[in-house]
């Protein structure tokens, strides 16, 4: 009866019992199923999986110094053909014993010789390079049996307390810790500059808070006083200029005031007090005349003399009206009316001195 036999993924399939290609000593089959005729073949199986092989070697180096080196390697079946039938032929009835067993005894043989060639300086300097030179011496050996090393990692190295090592590591060890506490002590210091400029910092906005506070506080105070001085202040600004503009009125009824007493008390008086002068120096002059003419008895002369005198006495009068502070209230027409008052008052002076002469009055003088 026919199967059908299908390999995991991690697995190569192993069909033995016919004739193979190439004189291969069975067929080997990744990935896919076939079908098997039964009594007549044979199925096997190869895992494909990573395995893992852990090894602990005690080595000499090259100064006679006894190291224990600890490393893991991590290998699998290659992948090929020809290494899965190396594989197969070498670990097929117990695969992971077997070739971690076989596995561990190659490298470990591979560091024993890596190590001996090496001082203890370089291999703990150069750790990484220990372990690429023993993957290296491995992996033709490794390639025969059809294994494949993905990686060799050294775990650790010890000199079984001799302090080898541990006195290497001293002066390292030093100055890590003398450089461990510099940084420790910059740290401190970098943080307590942090802490001062923090606090400095915080001080600052406080200050500048409480200022802007203190201002804000001001402007409120400032607001809220012009808000309450806003009435009284405007009441009195208000009574001020009432006040002002009573005044101001006050001063030009008085203005006014004095301007209509100049006009109906004063100016007239004084244009009165100037007629009286005018008529009592006329009176004089017609006295005057009066006598001069009774001492002369020349009535002729007399009336010549007065003649004559006739443009001073109006000069005179017109003379004492230009000092006088008039006021002329009609223009040109009231000045013709205050020149021809004053010809007639020049005429009226004549007359009565002429009316006087007639009636002998001058001689009763």
């Amino acid at each position: 009866m026919l199967g059908y036999h299908v390999p995991d993924p991690d697995e190569a399939m192993l069909v033995s019992g016919a004739k193979v290609k190439d004189n291969a000593p069975f067929k080997v089959i990744i990935g896919r199923g076939t079908w098997v005729i039964p009594l007549f073949r044979k199925v096997s199986y190869l895992s494909l999986a990573m395995f893992e092989s852990e090894i602990r070697e005690r080595c000499v180096t090259k100064q006679a110094i006894q190291l224990d080196v600890r490393a893991v390697i991590a290998f699998k079946v290659a992948n090929d053909t020809q290494s899965i039938v190396n594989a197969a032929q070498r670990f097929l009835s117990e695969q992971e014993k077997e070739m971690s067993v076989l596995t561990g005894r190659i490298f470990s043989g591979h560091l024993r010789s890596i190590v001996g060639s090496m001082t203890v300086e370089e291999i703990i300097r150069e750790r990484q390079k220990l372990a690429d030179e023993v993957l290296i011496a491995s992996k033709v050996e490794m390639s025969n049996i059809g294994l494949w090393v993905d990686s060799f990692q050294i775990q650790s190295i010890d000199d079984g307390n001799l302090g080898y090592i541990e006195a290497l590591a001293a002066p390292h060890n030093a100055a890590v810790q003398r450089d461990a506490q510099i940084a420790q002590a910059q740290a401190a210091q970098r943080a307590a500059e942090a802490e001062q400029e923090s606090l400095r910092r915080r001080a600052e906005y406080e200050r500048e808070t409480s200022l802007l506070k203190a201002q804000y506080q001001r402007d409120i105070d400032k607001a809220n006083a012009e808000a309450a001085q806003a009435g009284p202040l405007a009441d009195a600004v208000a009574r001020q200029e009432v006040l002002t503009a009573q005044a101001e009125q006050a001063r030009k009824n008085a203005e006014l005031r004095e301007q209509e007493l100049q006009a109906e008390v004063v100016k007239p008086a004084l244009a009165e007090a100037e007629r009286v002068r005018i008529l009592a120096e006329a009176e004089a002059d017609r006295t005057r005349i009066q006598a001069e003419a009774a001492a002369s008895n020349n009535r002729i002369a007399l009336d010549q003399l007065l003649i004559e005198q006739l443009p001073e006495i109006v000069r005179q009068a017109s003379h004492g009206l230009a000092n006088a502070n008039l006021t002329v209230l009609n223009g040109p027409d009231g000045v013709s009316e205050l020149v021809n008052g004053m010809v007639g008052q020049g005429l009226t002076v004549f007359n009565s001195l002429q009316k006087a002469l007639s009636n002998g009055e001058v001689d009763k003088v």
